[in-house]
């Protein structure tokens, strides 16, 4: 049975005391949520520590939006999968379109990044998705299928079950578009079929595949009734505990 998984990924929003607000809104209204959802929460570096702290003893996991590529070293400004180990981390986005499109992230940064973070027991939330020219020309499955060979793919199958997929069409990220359920489901079956062609059946039935991309609580009872969407990476509407928790209650 594969987890039902709603991620807020809060980027880079709230200063500190803001952040550990909305963390402290978003505990107390997760005892709505059923049991079977996997919340999970990204805050910015400089909250994960008193974030943390906010959320022992809750059902709420704490994730980072991003680690180093190096374990250790003079990297300044870098943080390692170890440190986030240490502060708490159980959860780390990686290959988000952002870091993509502005820090120039490539499959072999993310292969490093992978390993790294499987090495230090955290567990990558993966993100693959396309941008808007290449779905109007119709690339989109060539796209994601090689953002899926050449990143996520030079990982054993040990290591890929330990991972959440999270696709987000670039085009529909802070844009207010969102692809339709329709659009959403079929490629969100394209990567489980991928998955399985290159790790086998059950690997790709045990594999969370999660959508992003201006997932909102009006249309994420629409998104996840698709069979193989297993819940949403949030961006904004994770930054009001309201509508991060009415997403969560849409399955």
């Amino acid at each position: 049975m594969r987890k039902k998984i709603v991620a807020g990924n809060w980027k880079m929003n709230t200063l500190l005391q803001d952040g550990e607000n909305l963390a402290k809104d978003i505990v107390k209204a997760s005892e709505a949520v059923r049991d079977d959802v996997t919340l999970i929460i990204a805050p910015p570096f400089t909250h994960l520590h008193s974030v943390g702290m906010i959320l022992e003893g809750s059902r709420i996991l704490l994730s980072a939006q991003n680690c180093a590529d190096m374990d250790k070293g003079a990297y300044t400004g870098e943080v390692s999968a170890g440190m986030l180990a240490s502060a708490g981390c159980s959860h780390v986005i990686l290959g988000h379109s952002e870091r993509r499109e502005y820090y120039g992230e490539n499959s072999g940064t993310l292969v490093r990044k992978l390993r790294i973070a499987l090495e230090n027991g955290l567990s990558p939330v993966f993100c693959v998705g396309e941008r808007l020219e290449e779905r109007e020309a119709g690339r989109h499955f060539e796209t994601v299928g090689r953002q899926l060979e050449e990143a996520l793919f030079a990982l054993t199958r040990e290591q890929v079950e330990k991972v959440i997929i999270a696709y987000e069409p670039v085009w529909a990220i802070g844009t207010g578009k969102t692809a339709t359920s329709g659009q959403a489901g079929e490629i969100h079956s394209f990567i489980r079929k991928k998955i399985s062609e290159k790790y086998g059946q059950p690997t790709a039935d045990g594999i969370s595949i999660l959508y992003g991309g201006s997932c909102k609580p009006s249309n994420a009872a629409e998104l996840f009734s698709m069979p193989d969407i297993d819940g949403g990476l949030i961006g904004g509407a994770s930054l009001k505990a309201a509508d991060f928790i009415a997403i969560a209650n849409c399955f």
